[in-house]
Parts: C-alpha cells; structure tokens; sequence
C-alpha cells in the first residue's frame, strides 16, 4: 500500500526481455535500503525487489504488467518515481494507492502556468465512471487532484516542488503515463454493478 507521495526517483540501467518478461535494474538513493521481497512502487507499479548489487536493485515485470503499463516504453536511462510502501504508524499525505495500474493514459497538453504546470490526459473512455472532478487519481505513482473532467479526459495541475522531484518535468504532449483510479471509486462501482 502507498500514498502517492513519491520519495525519490531511480534511473533504468538495464533492461532484460525474457520470455514475455522484462527485468529492470534500478539506481536510486534508497535501492542499498531495500530487502529482498520488498513491495516498491516503479512509476505507480508495484514490483517486487529480487536483488541488490551495487547501488541498483532488480525487479521483474510479468506480461500482465507490461500489457496494462507503460513499463515497455521505459528504456536506459528513464527517471522513475519511487515510493517505497506505507508505514501504518505514519501520515497518509496522499491518498490511498495500491499500486495496482488500471490503464495507460496519453498527455495530450502541457501548459506551463508560470509558477506552476498543467497536464491533461486522455484515455479509454470505459474507464470514465471511475474517475470524478476534484478526485483523486495516481499519474506515474503521484497522487493528484483531477479537476476539467470529460468523458475521456481530465487535467491535473503540478506545484514546483512536484515538478522538479519527480519524472513529470520530462512529460511531453503524446507520452504515456500509469493511471491507478481512486480504490474507494473503484469499489462503490463494483458495488453498484452488483447490486
């Protein structure tokens, strides 16, 4: 479980297909601080810690992930949020994030505010019930607040201190990033399906 309030960021090293999966090796200022079978969010993916070695640490995503991420446009070099998991005897900051990515969502406009950033996003229209103005949504990991929601698209706006500690300062029109929808929106939803 995570906040959405990302803690560092990591930079790709490596890349490795096998099968239908791909191995990241991961640098960053806390990869010495982590344990083998540790739960760290990657861009809002929670991926599981196999290895440490000097300074990185490796992770594996299953096809599964691939499929429903934006984990296949990482390449070397790629700056990642990091978060690692919540500690339940602190401050819930951001909002409640499992990791668990929905869908892809594309920018599609970047305005620069003059002090701070707007991005709006695009995506699969089916995913619209899940997502309401002034909600809460995780872009690559980050908790935001939605606000000029459309059946497919919404915008979020990004302080300083975001842009410069995280990933979105590389955002540009026409990239993908991770969308994990509000968990609370995602079970009233089921509710109401079922009812």
């Amino acid at each position: 479980m995570f906040t959405g309030i990302i803690e560092t960021t990591g930079i790709v090293k490596s890349i490795i297909s096998s099968g239908t999966n791909k191995t990241f090796w991961v640098l960053s200022p806390v990869s010495t601080e982590l344990t083998i079978d540790q739960s760290i969010s990657h861009n809002g993916v929670c991926l599981t810690v196999e290895e440490i070695k000097d300074g990185t640490h490796k992770v594996t995503a299953i096809e599964e992930t691939l499929l429903k991420t934006n984990l296949n446009n990482w390449k070397v070099e790629s700056m990642i949020n990091m978060e690692r998991c919540l500690q339940m005897n602190g401050r819930l900051d951001g909002h409640i994030v499992q990791g668990h990515v929905d869908t892809v969502a594309t920018c599609v406009n970047t305005i620069a505010k003059n002090g701070s950033w707007e991005y709006t996003f695009e995506f699969d229209k089916k995913f619209a019930i899940l997502i309401i103005e002034k909600g809460s949504i995780a872009i690559n990991g980050i908790s935001l607040t939605v606000f000029n929601v459309k059946e497919n698209s919404f915008t979020v706006a990004i302080i300083p201190y975001t842009y410069q500690n995280t990933n979105m300062q590389y955002l540009k029109t026409g990239y993908q990033v991770n969308i994990e929808f509000d968990m609370i929106g995602k079970y009233v939803t089921r509710f109401m399906e079922l009812k």
